[in-house]
């Protein structure tokens, strides 16, 4: 199978993307960093709107993202965010095709 990326937009209510983004740091890093198959779990903070947060990942297969997708952290994480979001991410799956410093194989 091949590998699967996605890149997730989070926009918290307005003026609590910090408090988003250390609920994030707090509670859904940590669960990426117990999955071997998460490949890359990055977050970021918009440069422009520090409400806007964006997550790039990277999973070894579908089957990974599936996992991560219904694990107990992720629902943890949906529960410690929620009252901080404006509304529900964006999630746009992808299929990784080149990268510098990536192993796409």
């Amino acid at each position: 199978m091949s590998k699967v990326a996605v890149f997730a937009k989070l926009t918290a209510a307005e003026g609590r993307g910090d408090e988003l983004r250390d609920a994030l740091a707090e509670v859904a890093m940590p669960n990426a960093s117990n999955e071997a198959s998460t490949e890359v779990y990055a977050m970021h903070q918009d440069s422009s709107d520090s409400d806007v947060i964006w997550f790039y990942e990277l999973y070894s297969d579908g089957d990974a993202l599936a996992a991560h997708a219904r694990s107990d952290g992720m629902k943890a994480m949906i529960g410690a965010i929620g009252h901080l979001m404006a509304g529900p991410a964006e999630v746009n799956v992808v299929n990784p095709v080149a990268a510098k410093g990536l192993d796409l194989d």
